[in-house]
């Protein structure tokens, strides 16, 4: 899909979250800049949180508890070796009262396993180009609600 601008990438994450009745796995990639956070951004937004929304950059996890599940908000750039993962206590938020949004998931390589939804946000001269890969049924299902047309 096209996104054309930065209010068009925050509603992509609205209807995200919108679409999650459960916590999972959901990984973000793409180049500097290329709008991982806005959508995170956008989710959070959608979902009544409006201060403190920043990308977890240094502290690599960022967590908003919301009302009908938690979100993990993962920025893995400046992971070294993917074994940091295990001394950030990832695993505890691998459950079905967390969603995980990684962004920069290519830096956990061999850590991230069960994720059910890749995003890939590519630049495109028209704005961003998205493309959504399920990896599990649930993943299938998101792509489902987040394909309808409004």
């Amino acid at each position: 899909m096209l996104i054309r601008d930065e209010k068009q990438m925050r509603e992509l994450g609205a209807r995200l979250i919108a679409a999650c009745a459960h916590g999972g796995v959901i990984t973000l990639q793409g180049e500097l800049g290329a709008g991982k956070t806005t959508l995170v951004r956008g989710a959070l937004e959608a979902e009544g949180v409006s201060t403190g929304i920043r990308s977890p950059t240094y502290t690599l996890i960022e967590y908003y508890p919301l009302d009908r599940f938690a979100v993990a908000h993962f920025d893995l750039y400046r992971l070294a070796d993917p074994e940091e993962l295990e001394y950030l206590g990832y695993r505890d938020y691998l459950n079905p009262q967390t969603l995980c949004l990684i962004e920069w998931p290519q830096r956990a390589a061999g850590y991230l396993q069960s994720t059910d939804l890749e995003i890939e946000i590519d630049y495109d001269p028209a704005g961003r180009r998205v493309d959504l890969r399920a990896k599990t049924d649930w993943g299938r299902e998101l792509i489902s609600e987040i394909s309808r047309p409004d």
